[in-house]
């Protein structure tokens, strides 16, 4: 991360949280500002499980983003994450994705796992430059506008 962002980041007061079940009204404003196709209430409140990390990104008080990572054996696949459209582009998410990475390795993960619409460029993006590598496709993943994208799938190996 170049200094720059690194202190826009450090100026923002940012910082991470367990996400709690009275968190989800706020989430659930932040879900539907970020994607055409938001997650149901219903999803996020069957997360709260042992093998599930929700955290919660906020800014002061205020609560920005989010992430939900699964934990299954030995792999962290990263499922759901988000930041404010007003936050984008000032390594808001970026420090949020390190945070979900450091923890994945913190707690004995060997690789995080992801699926990125394809067309979303600055997202890919974003991943790539942290580490994640393409390893394939799933055909018809995303719901869209017009029927059903196809999902980038991308891992980052710690080891």
């Amino acid at each position: 991360m170049s200094t720059r962002v690194l202190r826009q980041v450090q100026n923002q007061d940012l910082t991470v949280r367990n996400l709690v079940e009275s968190d989800l009204p706020r989430v659930m404003e932040l879900e539907c500002l970020g994607y055409s196709h938001p997650w149901p209430m219903s999803v996020f409140q069957d997360c709260f499980k042992p093998q599930y990390r929700l955290w919660a990104l906020m800014q002061g008080d205020e609560l920005v983003g989010y992430a939900v990572v699964n934990y299954m054996v030995d792999e962290a696949h990263l499922l759901n994450v988000c930041v404010h459209p007003a936050l984008r582009g000032h390594g808001v998410g970026r420090y949020l994705l390190r945070y979900a990475v450091a923890e994945s390795i913190r707690d004995g993960m060997v690789q995080m796992i992801l699926e990125v619409r394809q067309s979303n460029e600055a997202a890919a993006s974003l991943y790539a430059s942290e580490g994640f590598e393409e390893i394939g496709r799933r055909p018809g993943y995303y719901p869209d506008t017009t029927g059903r994208e196809d999902a980038r799938v991308m891992v980052y190996r710690f080891t």
